[in-house]
């Protein structure tokens, strides 16, 4: 019998990207301090958060199996999170445009016996991009409360001239690496 199926994360995109997969999964929101520690990097950041997200996802549903995630875009080895103002969203478009950054993801999965987590990345090309494009897209409303101030699946495309790696890990969720990891705790895919 397959055990019940959480997700630690309350992200819409995140549910779309599970629901891909054809699995049956119940939501749990769950919160964790999201501070960067000192000395830590990228990598540590998100795959502690990950596991830490999968944990309290873990303390919520008693059995079963729980997905948790978070996502990171780096530059220059500093994490960008979600831009609080145009300004900060400005800087951050300022620094990936015309260059190539990098998008993290921790990974966990677990149960209560055990959590695997791992750390999946991918390159991500963006073209320059003109300060009155930037305004457009911060009215647009879709870069505030995504990492790096961008959707790669919406408007944030258009900035896009080059991906190596997995796409759905810029969404925020690497469907591939999860399905591998799903198989593990007897969540199998396509059988």
């Amino acid at each position: 019998m397959t055990p019940p199926l959480y997700l630690a994360s309350t992200s819409p995109r995140r549910r779309e990207l599970l629901a891909q997969l054809g699995l049956a999964f119940t939501v749990l929101e769950v919160a964790v301090d999201e501070s960067t520690r000192p000395g830590e990097t990228p990598a540590d950041y998100v795959r502690r958060l990950a596991r830490e997200k999968a944990a309290a996802g873990l303390r919520q549903a008693g059995e079963g199996v729980v997905i948790a995630a978070d996502t990171s875009v780096v530059a220059d080895g500093i994490v960008l999170g979600k831009p609080a103002s145009f300004d900060e969203a400005l800087a951050m478009w300022t620094r990936l445009a015309g260059r190539e950054h990098e998008v993290l993801t921790g990974l966990a999965v677990g149960n209560a016996r055990h959590v695997a987590a791992q750390v999946v990345a991918t390159r991500v090309r963006f073209r320059d991009i003109a300060e009155a494009e930037m305004r457009a897209y911060w009215a647009s409303g879709e870069p505030q409360d995504k990492a790096g101030g961008y959707a790669i699946q919406g408007l944030g495309a258009v900035f896009v001239t080059g991906i190596n790696g997995s796409y759905s890990n810029v969404v925020g969720l690497p469907l591939a690496e999860t399905a591998a990891m799903l198989a593990g705790f007897g969540i199998r895919i396509l059988e």
